[in-house]
């Protein structure tokens, strides 16, 4: 089993307040969810108001798999006009991280 995560920090575009923000990031994460059957939540800097840290999960028995569906993601919310991709990490746990 192989466990994959991707962390994607993001800077809104014309957002001025907390409630803006929601209704910028709600939707990103509704479609990764959707599109690529992974986990994603909004999971850090929730006090900024321009500002995103969006988390994305994916598990298969897999490791090239789990690739390709984060590489995915990242394509997804970096091709978003109202987002500007700052950075995106990965990680992959596999059974010889034991």
């Amino acid at each position: 089993m192989y466990v994959g995560a991707l962390e994607l920090d993001v800077l809104l575009g014309d957002v001025h307040s907390l409630k803006e923000k929601r209704s910028v990031v709600r939707p990103v994460v509704a479609e990764l969810r959707k599109r690529f059957e992974v986990a994603a939540s909004e999971a850090g800097h929730q006090d900024l108001h321009r500002r995103a840290l969006i988390g994305v999960a994916a598990v298969s028995a897999d490791a090239a798999h789990v690739r390709d569906v984060l590489a995915g993601c990242e394509r997804l919310v970096a091709g978003r006009p109202e987002l500007e991709l700052l950075s995106a990490r990965t990680r992959l746990v596999g059974p010889e991280d034991d």
